[in-house]
């Protein structure tokens, strides 16, 4: 695993002051959280706790009470463009998400379509390298969603989130579904692509195994708030109920074995 460098690490993305309510019960207060251009950081934390919410408002996709969200030197606010999505984010939500009635191949090409200008066969000839990138047959472009493994399913929503070459990119729960093999080589395919294509990545996880092999830190959500972040190492000592169960508890110890 690649580490962010022994340098001073430079914030891609800065969130400040961060308030979020959904349905007025307040699920973030005052949350502050730096990502380091280059690092994988795991965010984990209990059920309920706010991480989707936190990703879907750092994209721009719930609204914000109160807070900054920086992207790259930029007010998040700002640059954002249409559809909630800045082109040099790229996401992988927790299902996949990917549009039922298109193929692989126009799934990909979706974001394309709405921030490019380019023309079907240079398009199509893209959406194949994507699915090279994750390592995806290309005989897989023309089926539908429906037609896909699980496995298969996240790598095409991967492929999906890359078709525009982002700096940063937001996984949801990526391991999710998948049995322990596959999300084993998941996890390897995410550190792989970080290291070959400079990406940084923002990974709401609860799988340990993941936080263990290529999250380069770890950010605990409670409270509305990050506890605590750093390695996992450090982590894992910090004083909290939660974070004591979640890291030194039965099924961490097992996992811990396993491997």
């Amino acid at each position: 695993m690649t580490g962010i460098g022994t340098t001073a690490p430079e914030p891609i993305l800065t969130v400040r002051g961060l308030d979020v309510a959904i349905g007025g019960q307040e699920v973030l207060r005052g949350l502050d959280l730096d990502v380091y251009r280059g690092e994988i950081l795991g965010v984990v934390g209990a059920s309920g706790a706010g991480k989707s919410v936190l990703l879907r408002a750092i994209l721009g996709l719930v609204p914000r009470q109160a807070g900054t969200i920086t992207l790259a030197g930029g007010d998040g606010r700002q640059r954002r463009s249409r559809g909630g999505l800045d082109r040099r984010i790229g996401v992988l939500f927790q299902h996949g998400a990917l549009f039922s009635s298109l193929t692989v191949r126009e799934n990909i090409e979706v974001p394309m379509r709405e921030h490019l200008r380019l023309s079907q066969r240079l398009m199509d000839e893209l959406a194949l390298l994507k699915l090279d990138l994750v390592g995806l047959s290309r005989s897989a472009a023309e089926k539908l969603p429906a037609e896909l493994s699980g496995g298969m399913i996240k790598r095409a929503s991967l492929a999906r989130a890359l078709a525009l070459d982002p700096e940063i990119v937001f996984l949801d729960e990526p391991t999710s579904g998948l049995d322990p093999i596959g999300a084993s080589e998941f996890d390897r395919l995410i550190g792989t692509l970080r290291d070959a294509l400079g990406l940084t990545v923002f990974m709401v996880t609860h799988d340990l195994d993941s936080l263990r092999t290529v999250c380069d830190r770890v950010a605990v959500l409670g409270d509305g708030r990050i506890l605590v972040e750093g390695s996992l190492e450090a982590v894992t000592a910090f004083d909290h109920p939660w974070v004591h169960s979640y890291f030194s508890g039965e099924r961490a110890r097992a996992a811990l074995r396993t491997a």
